[in-house]
């Protein structure tokens, strides 16, 4: 018999195409070794998608969908999003004690494209840690948000992880209850730049295995990667290629998109997406860099004097718009 591997998605109807393409890239390179169990975590879900999603089974590949609504009313409304962002941002926090049937497990955003052996990530041995997770490169890569980590969160740039891609040691997290931390977090402080993502990294700090990029990359052009290294690209921020062109690692989604039946509808939404959608992604991007700058002053005094942070934070977000607008070809 065969080890089993059990993997949590989270989706609603809005996401249920990107879960298509995910669930489809991770089968496809999976290992017939293993037998994996896909529980997709849903407050919410049509008919049409689930049944689209279930024939992506094979015969060691079993895909259920699991109601979350009792747990979510209790907390819904100490629950807040913003931008993108709906309450099954939140779901990973309660996999640990929902399935007490399992000491470890993987936790898998929707917006990826898995290109290597999902059972390699498993493995990944925890130790004694809470989670194995990626170094958040946008963290690293972006000045504004790397000091909000570190003012406000109290965690090293280079240690603060992304949330989409992890390997859960439920045992350890259920023994120091995790979860309750998690309520108790979020009655005294909201986190609002990447929300439940800060709350994961506060909770876990200092007790996380890091793992390789590669499991984790996100497509930014300007941080040097080798391509055949690629295991997971996750499509997150503005890099999405159901609405862009030339997005690094777009082949990789259109390769596993095209064997589901949501491609001709990506197709049609990447080839629709108007100048003012651009746009507003631009200045969407730029009101999160701006909200990191408030946040951290809100929460931490500087070492270095304010106003030489502002003008250093306000160049960055600058910088990052020129960026953008050169990506997507917008102006204004």
């Amino acid at each position: 018999m065969n080890k089993q591997i059990p993997i949590f998605f989270a989706t609603d109807d809005n996401y249920a195409p990107f879960l298509a393409v995910a669930i489809n890239s991770l089968v496809a390179n999976a290992s017939t070794n293993y037998d994996y169990k896909i529980y997709v975590l849903v407050s919410a879900l049509s008919q049409e998608h689930r049944d689209n999603i279930a024939k992506l089974e094979k015969s060691n590949v079993n895909i259920s969908f699991v109601n979350i609504n009792e747990k979510l009313e209790a907390i819904k409304d100490k629950l807040f999003m913003r931008d993108y962002y709906t309450n099954a941002t939140y779901y990973r926090f309660f996999v640990p004690k929902l399935f007490p049937q399992y000491d470890k497990a993987l936790y898998l955003d929707c917006d990826i494209a898995v290109t290597g052996d999902i059972a390699q990530l498993y493995n990944t041995d925890l130790k004694d840690n809470y989670v194995g997770a990626i170094q958040e490169e946008v963290m690293a890569h972006e000045d504004v948000f790397g000091t909000y980590v570190e003012k406000v969160l109290n965690i090293k740039r280079e240690k603060y992880f992304n949330a989409g891609i992890l390997v859960l040691n439920l045992k350890k997290m259920r023994k120091d209850d995790i979860e309750q931390g998690f309520y108790s977090l979020l009655s005294k402080v909201k986190y609002l730049v990447t929300q439940d993502q800060d709350y994961l990294n506060v909770l876990c700090k200092d007790k996380v295995t890091l793992i390789d990029v590669a499991w984790n990359k996100t497509p930014i052009k300007e941080i040097p990667f080798d391509e055949k290294d690629l295991k997971i690209a996750h499509y997150k921020i503005h890099h999405k290629p159901w609405h862009y062109e030339n997005v690094q690692f777009e082949d990789a989604f259109w390769k596993y998109a095209k064997e589901t039946p949501y491609y001709d509808m990506l197709i049609s939404m990447r080839n629709n997406y108007t100048a003012e959608e651009k746009i507003r992604d631009l200045i969407g991007y730029k009101k999160l860099m701006e909200l990191a700058v408030s946040e951290t002053n809100k929460y931490s005094p500087y070492k270095t004097p304010l106003a030489k942070f502002i003008a250093e934070a306000t160049k960055a977000i600058n910088d990052a718009i020129i960026e953008m607008s050169q990506m997507v070809g917008v102006t204004g």
